[in-house]
Parts: structure tokens; C-alpha cells; sequence
């Protein structure tokens, strides 16, 4: 089974961090890898590819004319691929050495459409103490909560995992016409969040089922300084209430798994933080608990703010 890994770029002020994205795919342990590398809009990146990778059998090089945004380029680089199995990875993710293996596995032994693993945090500037692991989706990591029945290290099916760590079979992903672009691209509502729900909620629709979850597929993300603001956080707290509200309409989605996730939340992880705090008191016990509050609030009112759109 050829698997494609579609890595996107629009600028090289990050190249280091996406040279060791591809160096991480160039590692894997599994052999039938095909590089897939996508220049969005950028001259320069393209010449750069081309001048690292042009020699390399197994990379194909995808040039858009102008800057489509990262859902545009992505299904670029799945329509120009080779392999069975197309899988995407971001430009500041660092896949583990099995991480192809183990999402061939659910394929094979499972006969998938769709399989992501896990997102662990590398912290480029430090763990912020203040966030709380029930929050680590706000930058892009696998959260507290997570997966089959709240367990984030159990295998099995969700709705979607994160964009930088999902595959699809690449004649289901072409068939379902790919990553809808309008949704944070350049089109419609700049604001929505989400390409990976909307076309994983497509796939359920079409397809009966949803994305296979593998823990141990793992790639790490870096996160950056500025994505560790509590500014930063709090907008990004406010767009995705607001996205889930536009995706329960756009995909007609019952918003079942953040639905379960919220139950967690106030039946289970609120009441061990209280009981934590109780017999053990620390000031970063009590920051947690107010910041995971004030997150779910935000969130809430992004998702009212949205109703009055939707």
C-alpha cells in the first residue's frame, strides 16, 4: 500500500521547521512513502523545492499559481499524488518514526476509510502553566477527553482527528470532492474553523462511518510563542465555539461528540480538579480550574454568536 504525504507551504520563513517535517516523513519506518510538497502561490518555495527535492524519486513537487489557502493546497497535492492512501502533515509537525506503520495497520487490518492518531505538544517557548490539558485542542493537540468514550488513549472511531494527522483512501477523499475551501479560506466565511470536521462529517454521511482513531500514531506539534498568549487563546476559544455552531447547520452535524466532550467536562474533569485543589491546594491547581471556566464560556458565547449567523 503506496501512502502520499502531502506537507503544504506558503512561505519560507518557516523552511526550517518544514524541512524537518519532510525529514521526519523521509524517516519513517514504512518504505512505500511518496513525498507530495505544495507551494502555495509562492515562486520561491517552489524554486527552493526544486532545488531540495527535485532530485528525489519519491517527492512529487505541486506549484499553485497564487495563494489558495491550506485547504486549497492540500487538495492540490491529494489530486497530484500517486498512493492509495493520502495523508496530510503540517509544516510545524514532526511525525514519529512509526507513524505511517501504524496508520497502515488500521487499514489493512481494518479496512478503513479513514484513519488519524494522536497530536502531542512540543512546546517551542514552554508549557504555559495557566492552560489545562481539557483545552489542548486550541493549539492543535490531542486534549483530555478525547476519543472512544473520553479515553485518548484508546483505539477507535471518532468523528475526525486533527487535520495535521489524518489520511483518507485516496479515491474516497477525491470522491468527496475533498477539504470544502470556503471554510477559513478565502471565500465565504473567513472566520470558520474546522476543514477536517466539515469532510469528515461528509464522510460519515456518505459513507456510514467516521475516522479510525489510532493513539499510537503520533506526531508532535510545535507550538509556538505566540499560540501560548492568553489572548491569543481566548480568540481562538471565541472561532471555535463559533465554527461548531456554523458546522451543526452547514453539515446538518448534532455536535454529538462536543456534546459528549462537555458532559466530560462538568460530570467528570471539573469535579477531579475541585477535589484535587481540595487536598492538595497550589496556586496552578486554582489558575487551571478559572481558566478552564473562562474557556468554556468563551467558547459558549463564540457558539451563541454563531446561532445568530446560523
Amino acid at each position: 500500500m503506496r501512502v502520499s504525504v502531502v506537507i503544504c507551504l506558503h512561505t519560507l520563513d518557516r523552511y526550517d521547521d518544514f524541512t524537518e517535517a519532510v525529514e521526519s516523513v523521509r524517516a519513517q519506518t514504512y518504505d512505500d512513502v511518496e513525498l507530495v510538497l505544495v507551494s502555495d502561490g509562492s515562486d520561491g518555495v517552489f524554486e527552493q523545492f526544486r532545488t531540495d527535492f527535485g532530485e528525489d524519486d519519491d517527492a512529487t513537487l505541486v506549484k499553485l499559481a497564487e495563494n489558495r489557502g491550506l485547504l486549497e493546497a492540500r487538495n492540490a497535492g491529494a489530486e497530484a499524488a500517486s498512493g492509495e492512501v493520502v495523508a496530510f502533515l503540517d509544516d510545524d509537525a514532526i511525525a514519529a518514526p512509526d507513524w505511517i506503520d501504524r496508520l497502515v495497520e488500521a487499514y489493512e487490518e481494518r479496512d478503513s476509510l479513514a484513519v488519524g492518531g494522536k497530536m502531542t505538544p512540543e512546546w517551542v517557548a514552554g508549557k504555559p502553566d495557566f492552560l489545562p490539558a481539557e483545552f489542548y485542542w486550541l493549539v492543535g493537540v490531542t486534549h483530555r477527553g478525547f476519543g472512544p468514550g473520553g479515553d485518548m488513549d484508546a483505539a477507535g472511531e471518532v468523528r475526525n482527528t486533527f487535520g495535521s494527522n489524518i489520511s483518507f483512501r485516496r479515491d474516497v477523499f477525491l470522491e468527496l470532492d475533498g477539504f470544502d475551501t470556503k471554510i477559513g479560506g478565502r471565500q465565504g466565511d473567513a472566520n470558520l474553523q474546522g476543514g477536517e470536521t466539515e469532510l469528515c462529517a461528509r464522510l460519515r454521511e456518505s459513507y456510514g462511518e467516521g475516522v479510525w482513531y489510532v493513539p499510537d500514531a503520533e506526531v508532535d506539534h510545535k507550538v509556538f510563542a505566540y499560540r501560548t498568549g492568553l489572548w491569543w487563546l481566548l480568540d481562538r476559544a471565541f472561532w471555535q465555539g463559533y465554527s461548531k455552531r456554523a458546522m451543526e447547520v452547514l453539515v446538518e452535524d448534532d455536535g454529538g461528540e462536543e456534546g459528549d466532550f462537555l458532559g466530560l467536562l462538568l460530570g467528570r474533569f471539573v469535579p477531579a480538579r475541585v477535589s484535587q485543589l481540595i487536598r492538595r491546594p497550589s496556586v496552578q491547581r486554582v489558575t487551571q480550574l478559572l481558566t478552564l471556566a473562562l474557556f468554556t464560556g468563551v467558547v459558549g458565547a463564540g457558539y451563541l454568536y454563531g446561532y445568530t449567523r446560523y
